[in-house]
């Protein structure tokens, strides 16, 4: 496969993927463009995998873990968007959890959210994600159960309506 081809056919999802990361459209362009230049001066030995894309996503995700820009920029609620501009747009309820999702992601250690994004955005198991992240299943399941732990918040749905003010009015 030349880097053309896979540029062509596999960077919409590795551009989502990256997108899910970082939480904003433009950083995660910024991130997909950063790994694909040095993806591309090493595409003769990437192009022979037998799946460069897994190799990519990879990259992406050692990039997003050490990316030092990012490292004092919190993610603004609503800022970019994970969807391309020709997508359909979404219903405000949708929208709104949505944006609500990744403001608290944003809150999590990049670790934590990468193990999330890796565990149920890709669909990957604990020891396909420990090896993606050097360290063993172990602190995969320690990392998903408290990012898990700290995403725990009351659904404003559940909670139901509010009968009263804070003033107790």
């Amino acid at each position: 496969m030349t880097f053309e081809e896979f540029a062509a056919t596999r960077m919409p999802g590795v551009l989502r993927f990256a997108a899910v990361l970082t939480g904003d459209l433009a950083d995660a362009e910024d991130l997909a463009q950063e790994v694909l230049i040095r993806a591309y001066s090493r595409w003769d030995r990437i192009g022979g995998l037998d799946r460069p894309d897994l190799y990519v996503r990879k990259m992406i995700l050692n990039e997003y873990l050490s990316w030092h820009r990012r490292a004092a920029r919190p993610i603004p609620v609503g800022a970019g968007s994970l969807e391309p501009a020709s997508a359909a747009p979404d219903h405000a309820q949708q929208y709104v959890e949505r944006e609500a999702l990744l403001a608290e992601l944003g809150k999590l250690s990049r670790r934590q959210r990468a193990v999330l994004v890796l565990r149920y955005y890709e669909d990957r198991g604990d020891a396909e994600i420990a090896e993606l992240l050097g360290c063993s299943p172990g602190t995969v399941r320690s990392h998903a159960s408290r990012g898990l732990a700290a995403l725990r918040v009351v659904s404003p749905r559940a909670a139901g309506p509010r009968l009263t003010s804070e003033a107790g009015t």
